[in-house]
């Protein structure tokens, strides 16, 4: 199974939910692949990736196979990201270049129980290649207005796909991050969110991400959340999204 994390708003911990998904995944002793189309890099560095001559631009302009550039890690296997993911709209050319991730993947994912792709804060051409290439889509949103304003904008995105190159995407849910019971705001936005979830036709998913600090200090650390803080909100809130997607897959 292919999932992709997305959410055109940064700091939404998507790039923290997909590391923390294919580590739990990888704990639980599946087989994990992680793609990283962010040219921030932020999930290479908290993955610990190897400098390499080949990352993920290269594989998707065909310069190199997948195989060949993904990196064994402890936290699991990783198609590493460069800068020059950055240019990926020029450097793709036109003819077909929505389907360079599926095509690059199509020989690896055999190897793999899940396939975890972070993408870039826009809905360019490496969001729409990951939309192609995924079977569903998990949408991390902050308790805040803004980051629910982006959710209509990406579902028509997504709907574009549906409708050209993937028409059996599925959108798993949304998944409330950053969450602060304590506030009065984060409560409001949580009902708003369930809402907003029934009206795209999906669910807010049952576990929430609480704020924590022990997130940012374990990707410093170049650790997952559950080796840096097992016992941490996170963790222990991550821990029970996995459970509850695992739940969900193994129907």
């Amino acid at each position: 199974m292919i999932i992709a994390i997305i959410n055109q708003k940064g700091g939404v911990s998507k790039t923290t939910t997909a590391a923390a998904i294919g580590a739990g995944l990888t704990l639980r002793g599946y087989k994990v692949l992680l793609v990283d189309l962010d040219a921030q890099g932020n999930l290479s560095y908290t993955m610990g990736a190897e400098e390499s001559n080949f990352t993920a631009i290269d594989v998707l302009t065909r310069k190199v196979k997948a195989a060949a550039v993904i990196q064994h890690l402890e936290q699991g296997d990783l198609l590493p990201t460069s800068p020059e993911l950055a240019l990926a709209d020029k450097l793709l050319g036109d003819t077909g270049k929505e389907y360079r991730l599926k095509e690059a993947l199509e020989p690896v994912k055999v190897n793999y129980d899940y396939i975890i792709i972070d993408t870039p804060p826009a809905l360019g051409v490496l969001t729409v290649n990951a939309l192609t290439a995924c079977n569903g889509v998990i949408i991390p949103a902050q308790a805040d207005v803004f980051s629910l304003q982006g959710i209509g904008q990406l579902y028509a995105t997504i709907n574009a796909v549906r409708q050209y190159t993937n028409p059996s995407l599925k959108v798993m849910g949304l998944l409330l991050t950053r969450y602060s019971g304590r506030a009065v705001l984060s409560k409001q936005i949580a009902g708003v969110m369930e809402q907003t979830a029934k009206d795209l036709n999906t669910k807010l998913f049952n576990t929430t991400i609480r704020e924590g600090i022990a997130v940012k200090e374990a990707q410093i650390s170049r650790q997952s959340i559950f080796e840096y803080a097992p016992k941490s909100n996170a963790a222990q809130d991550y821990n029970d999204f996995i459970d509850e997607l695992l739940k969900e897959w193994e129907q």
